[in-house]
């Protein structure tokens, strides 16, 4: 069997991801910033759910999300989680792990703002993760905070975002008959160092 070149180099993991990132931008006919959030309860019970990343780079990946739902509850008992980015149409994905931290008042503001104002209003008018005795109800509720506010409904003060701070990146690159590679970043007090893994 002739021997490949390696797919994924090492250097910087951020770098790296910054290249793939746009390549999924230009390739993934939905949503390119779709990834999985893995959390877990304060014993250790998991739960996933698929969010858009809204902001990346060495100091983070950040999301939004309603710290009131099970993930934002799960998130204050337990603040470390997991990424995932899945690109079908490139036949790679990333893993990611850290801690995480929530974003200032001013930058969850400034990206609350920058939302349609539909998004807005559904966001404030949703107890996320918490029943609901039909969807009129929620409508209902969207329709009353337009009537108050129209389209500037204020940020909730439950509404916040969360960064990631990796310590664990792993770059995973589809190859013919499952021979797959993977490289795993991790981040010591010396920077980032990185290693093959099986597949």
């Amino acid at each position: 069997m002739k021997a490949e070149q390696e797919a994924i180099p090492h250097g910087d993991p951020f770098a790296l991801f910054d290249a793939w990132f746009r390549e999924a931008q230009a390739s993934e006919p939905h949503d390119a910033n779709a990834m999985a959030v893995a959390t877990a309860t304060s014993d250790g019970r998991p739960s996933a759910r698929m969010v858009l990343l809204k902001g990346h780079g060495p100091g983070g990946f950040v999301f939004y999300t309603n710290a009131e739902s099970r993930k934002g509850r799960e998130i204050r008992a337990n603040p470390h989680a997991a990424l995932l980015f899945h690109w079908k149409s490139l036949r790679r994905q990333v893993r990611i792990e850290g801690a995480l931290e929530e974003v200032s008042p001013e930058l969850a503001d400034a990206y609350f703002a920058s939302r349609h104002p539909d998004s807005r209003l559904g966001s404030a008018a949703s107890d996320q993760s918490r029943p609901l005795d039909s969807r009129a109800t929620y409508l209902a509720r969207v329709e009353a905070l337009r009537a108050q506010y129209g389209g500037d409904v204020p940020r909730p003060p439950h509404w916040t975002g969360f960064r990631l701070d990796p310590e664990r990146i792993e770059f995973w690159h589809d190859r013919e008959h499952r021979l797959h590679e993977r490289r795993q970043f991790v981040r010591s007090a010396g920077g980032w160092t990185s290693t093959l893994l099986y597949p």
